[in-house]
């Protein structure tokens, strides 16, 4: 007799990091609704918690840049049904940022996140009118944590 494992289309992966008590279950569900609310259905989302120097290789490597982020998301959406993609946190960027704004690190972190999920739904953060439009669909997503 074998088992079957639950399968969920927003997965984490934390590599060489600890971030604490991190509910992926809520996380989950907060993100999958999310995605249903502007209208989409999630596909295969990855997101891998990692250090500065993982985050600062692939932003070298990928888009050839040489500063430290807290986010890189990789779309895939063309490549699979509904929205997805990878998206690469750095935990020690956002330790910092938390520290630096005076924010909750679990509260900086799921702005990370819904930050990164927002990409993936085509928001953009280019220029300051779609900054604008980001950080207030960050606000609201946010408020629905809460």
């Amino acid at each position: 007799m074998s088992s079957t494992a639950e399968q969920h289309n927003v997965l984490f992966t934390f590599e060489k990091v600890a971030i604490g008590d991190f509910n992926e279950h809520l996380a989950r569900t907060w993100i999958e609704s999310v995605i249903k609310n502007e209208g989409q259905a999630a596909g295969i989302i990855q997101f891998i918690f990692c250090t500065d120097n993982r985050l600062l290789k692939i932003n070298q490597d990928y888009l050839n840049h040489n500063t430290l982020t807290d986010i890189i998301t990789f779309n895939y959406n063309d490549e699979y049904d509904g929205v997805s993609g990878d998206i690469f946190i750095s935990i020690d960027r956002v330790r910092e940022n938390s520290e630096k704004y005076k924010e909750d690190f679990t509260n900086e972190l799921h702005r990370v996140i819904i930050h990164g999920i927002l990409h993936l739904l085509g928001y953009d953060d280019q220029d300051n009118r779609s900054r604008t439009v980001m950080r207030q669909k960050e606000n609201y997503y946010l408020s629905l944590l809460a």
